[in-house]
């Protein structure tokens, strides 16, 4: 299980005084007012940076971070990710789960056939669709409840009901 979560790219410095213009990769990105602090990933473990100030504008979060104090220095973050703790993560409602929780996941159909690893999600707006890579390429498989029986993230494993999807395997499941 992940200890971090990712919750923002940083896309570049905005003006001359170290402010960051960053793109949130949550569902909440109003959640970034009740943040202290966020994290960059190094080598030898997480680098910490406290938050001064938050805005918004136009889908985008603007960060002014402690000691990112000139263009220079807010260059230096371009490109890297925010992380923050799993102990501050929004808590989910029930029967949902964390992206980066579901990747790694092997898939397998009710039958006991495996169809291969759960590479990516795909947020549609409708419903989620899980990207699985296998043997046979590449299956998408709609997050519905009647297409997603369980989830079990401890085990990595999300079991599948394909009987109802005509085609999605050419029959194969």
């Amino acid at each position: 299980m992940l200890t971090h979560f990712s919750v923002g790219i940083v896309l570049k410095p905005h003006g001359l005084k170290g402010e960051l213009k960053v793109k949130p990769l949550t569902d909440e990105p109003a959640r970034f007012d009740k943040l202290e602090r966020v994290y960059v990933k190094q080598a030898d473990g997480y680098k910490e940076y406290h938050i001064k100030s938050t805005r918004y504008d136009k889908g985008f979060v603007y960060l002014k971070l402690s000691g990112v104090d000139s263009i220079e220095s807010a260059s230096a973050l371009r490109n890297q990710y925010f992380w923050i703790p799993r102990s501050e993560a929004i808590a989910l409602p029930e029967d949902s789960y964390f992206i980066g929780d579901l990747i790694g996941s092997s898939v397998k159909t009710i039958q006991g056939n495996t169809l291969g690893t759960l590479t990516d999600v795909i947020q549609t707006g409708s419903n989620d669709v899980y990207v699985v890579k296998g043997n046979k390429g590449e299956v998408l498989i709609p997050a519905l409840k009647s297409v997603v029986k369980n989830i079990d993230i401890r085990a990595g494993l999300v079991t599948v009901d394909l009987t109802n999807m005509e085609g999605l395997l050419d029959n194969e499941v």
